[in-house]
């Protein structure tokens, strides 16, 4: 692992990844505000990943942030395909880190769960007269539920399009000020419904075989990575397991972190499901913490653990069994911006985690 520390690994130790040093372990995992138009990041944008920066986080990865307008999930989601994107999350990206974290960025594209409605506009497949668009996807496969449009088959010329968009979209990323770049080959997204053999029944060389399953994602890896300064971290999102039989498990993703890692990836952010609608997941507390911890194991590099963790000594108890090396949570922080302070408080550990000297008179 391409990582440095010098004493015994806690939530509150800093951690350096390449030339990044995280003040502490505790990230803002990527969230979906659906608050964009045109893809152009908003107030909303700032006050939401800025507030998380001034209240203690070492990392804030922006949110699923598409690599083509054809690539968001719905028409509100933010983007990162054309230059006008840049000036506003580079605004965004100076105050996080003006404010002691890392500035970091998901790019994604959706696949056959794009030209979906908002979530609170209830999510479904929006009709061509709704403003919707044509999905494409490995196979001609729908997800399935809400989300019944068939996406048209992807040629190799689709493919080498959307990995030239990934190319693009770093470039974009990089000019922002991004430090940290996130692909996300998770959650029944494009990537993903590549690697799961649910959703891809291709018979060319991108279907079939495991090693035709993970060309798409290496291919689009090695992309990207040659774009991408090497000084800074370069991260994917994996579903770890589909949760299904006959999907993609959890042996096929320590494979696939195996040759992420030779093709320069820095860490693996290790999340689970989103490849079909009916999957039977069994979420509790922790529960995607053990993909974190055998992918660490048994491919030798740096993982961040997500899903359901809510309490500072849990959150503390995974780093120091060296279960992950980072903890990155949504709904917590959705709930307490400030919830880094409040666990170094709990923990015992004020004096490596000032408040903002605005906020001083208040902890």
């Amino acid at each position: 692992m391409q990582t440095k520390s010098t004493d015994q690994p806690h939530l509150f130790q800093p951690l350096t990844i390449k030339s990044v040093t995280l003040r502490n372990r505790i990230g803002v995992s990527p969230m979906c505000q659906y608050s964009s138009e045109d893809g152009l990041a908003t107030d909303w944008h700032l006050i939401h990943l800025g507030s998380r920066a001034v209240g203690g986080a070492a990392l804030v990865i922006a949110e699923a942030t598409a690599v083509s307008p054809e690539g968001r999930i719905t028409p509100g989601d933010a983007g990162i395909w054309a230059e006008k994107h840049i000036e506003p999350i580079a605004r965004i990206h100076r105050f996080i880190k003006q404010h002691g974290a890392v500035p970091g960025i998901q790019i994604a594209h959706a696949g056959r769960k794009a030209s979906a409605a908002r979530p609170w506009e209830g999510g479904a497949h929006l009709a061509d007269n709704q403003g919707g668009w044509q999905t494409v996807a490995p196979s001609a496969i729908a997800f399935g539920g809400n989300l019944n449009k068939v996406p048209r088959a992807m040629t190799e010329a689709d493919i080498t399009k959307v990995q030239n968009d990934f190319i693009a979209a770093t470039k974009h990323s990089l000019s922002a000020g991004a430090e940290w770049l996130e692909l996300h080959f998770a959650h029944g997204y494009l990537a993903h419904e590549f690697l799961s053999p649910l959703s891809n029944q291709r018979t060319d060389r991108y279907g079939g075989s495991f090693e035709n399953r993970i060309r798409f994602v290496l291919e689009t890896t090695r992309a990207v990575r040659a774009a991408w300064p090497d000084k800074f971290p370069l991260t994917a999102r994996l579903s770890c397991t589909d949760w299904m039989p006959g999907g993609w498990d959890i042996e096929q993703s320590v494979e696939l972190a195996r040759q992420l890692k030779a093709e320069g990836v820095d860490l693996i952010d290790c999340s689970s499901g989103g490849a079909v609608p009916d999957a039977k997941i069994p979420v509790a507390q922790g529960y995607q913490v053990p993909f974190a911890e055998k992918i660490r194991g048994e491919v030798n590099i740096a993982t961040a653990a997500v899903g359901f963790i809510t309490e500072p000594k849990q959150a503390d108890e995974i780093i120091r069994n060296g279960q992950a090396d980072v903890v990155l949570l949504a709904r917590e922080f959705l709930r307490d911006p400030y919830w880094p302070l409040h666990a170094a408080k709990v923990l015992g550990h004020k004096d490596k985690l000032p408040p903002p000297v605005q906020y001083a008179r208040a902890w």
